[in-house]
C-alpha cells in the first residue's frame, strides 16, 4: 500500500509520499514514489504514483524517455493541462500492452497518479489520473488530492486547509497527514520525500527524505500525539441527568423520537396432553372381608 499527497496552493504546490510497497511479515518492499521533471527553467513536473508497481513503473519509463504520443511529450507541451494528457495516454499505452496478461492472472490494472507542476507563464496546478486514463483537476474549493491508503490523513486536510494556507503551514499540515496514517497503517512506512514548490521557481528548491532520525517529523510525531491527548481529555464528558445543560446528552433529537425499545414476549408454556388424575381404590370395608372370608370356607 502507499500514500500519497498533492496540495495546489495559491502560492505554490506540496507533494508528500511515503516508500513503503510491502508490508509482510517477513519482508517490507521501499520504492521511490515520487518522480521529477525538469526542464532548462522552462518547465518543472512531480509526479506521485499508487496502485501496481510494475504498472505504475511501466508508465513512468514511457515519460522519462519523453515517448512521443500523438507528438507530444512533458518537454513540448505548451500547458500542464496538455502534459496531464500525455500523462493519461501513457497509462493508456501500459494498459493495451499488459491488460491481457494480468486478466490472465486474475489481477487487476491499478494504477493512480497524483500529477503538477508548472510550465513558464502559467499558474502551478495538479492533477489526479485514474487507471482509465482520465483525470481532474484541483480547484480553490477542492486544493488537495490523495491516493492510497487516504483515510487516516484526511480529517487534518479537511480541518486546517484552503487554497490560501501558506506553503510553511501547509507542509506542516501535510506531515500530520502523513504522521497519523503512519501510526494506524503499517502498509505506509519512512522514508518519506517531501516536495515544497514555489510559484515560478521552476526548479525543485526544497526537496527532502525524511526517515525515523529526521529532527522536524520526530518533532510533528511526538507533539501531535500529546496535543490531540490534551485536547481530548480538555473536552468535558457528557451529562446524562441533565445538571449541565450544555454538557447534556439525553436531550431528545428534533427531528426523530426515541429509539424504541422491544421487550421480550413473555413465555409461553407449551400444551401437552395431561391425562386426567385415577381416583385411588378405596379399601375394602370390614364387612366386605367377613362375606369374603365366609365364601372361602
Amino acid at each position: 500500500m502507499t500514500y500519497c499527497v498533492g496540495l495546489c496552493l495559491k502560492d505554490g504546490l506540496v507533494f508528500l509520499s511515503d516508500t513503503r510497497t510491502n508490508a509482510g511479515v517477513d519482508q517490507i518492499g521501499t520504492f521511490r514514489k515520487m518522480t521529477l521533471f525538469q526542464k532548462n527553467h522552462d518547465r518543472f513536473f512531480t509526479l506521485l504514483s499508487a496502485g501496481n508497481l510494475a504498472i505504475t513503473q511501466a508508465v513512468k519509463e514511457i515519460l522519462l524517455q519523453g515517448q512521443l504520443i500523438g507528438g507530444k511529450n512533458l518537454w513540448n507541451v505548451e500547458n500542464s493541462h496538455d502534459a496531464a494528457v500525455v500523462v493519461g495516454d501513457a497509462i493508456k499505452q501500459v494498459y493495451e500492452r499488459e491488460y491481457q496478461s494480468l486478466k490472465k492472472a486474475g489481477l487487476d490494472f491499478n494504477c493512480n497518479l497524483i500529477f503538477g507542476g508548472q510550465v513558464k507563464g502559467e499558474h502551478p496546478r495538479l492533477f489526479n489520473i485514474y487507471s482509465a486514463g482520465n483525470f481532474i483537476e484541483a480547484t480553490p474549493e477542492t486544493c488537495y488530492f490523495q491516493i492510497g491508503e487516504s483515510k487516516y490523513g484526511k480529517p487534518i486536510l479537511d480541518r486546517v486547509l484552503n487554497f490560501d494556507t501558506p506553503l510553511n503551514l501547509a507542509t506542516k499540515c501535510a506531515l500530520i497527514s502523513m504522521d497519523s496514517t503512519l501510526n494506524s497503517n503499517i502498509s505506509v512506512g519512512l522514508p518519506l520525500d517531501l516536495l515544497v514548490y514555489e510559484k515560478n521557481s521552476l526548479k525543485a528548491s526544497k526537496l527532502v527524505t525524511m526517515d525515523e532520525s529526521n529532527p522536524y517529523f520526530q518533532m510533528i510525531h511526538q507533539l501531535w500525539g500529546e496535543k490531540l491527548r490534551a485536547a481530548f481529555n480538555s473536552i468535558a464528558e457528557p451529562s446524562w441527568s441533565g445538571a449541565q445543560k450544555s454538557h447534556s446528552i439525553s436531550l431528545p433529537a428534533k427531528k426523530m423520537g426515541a429509539v424504541p425499545i422491544i421487550h421480550s414476549p413473555k413465555k409461553v408454556l407449551a400444551k401437552t396432553a395431561v391425562k386426567p388424575p385415577q381416583k385411588p381404590l378405596k379399601k375394602p370395608s370390614l364387612a366386605i372381608k367377613k362375606v369374603a372370608a365366609k365364601a372361602k370356607a
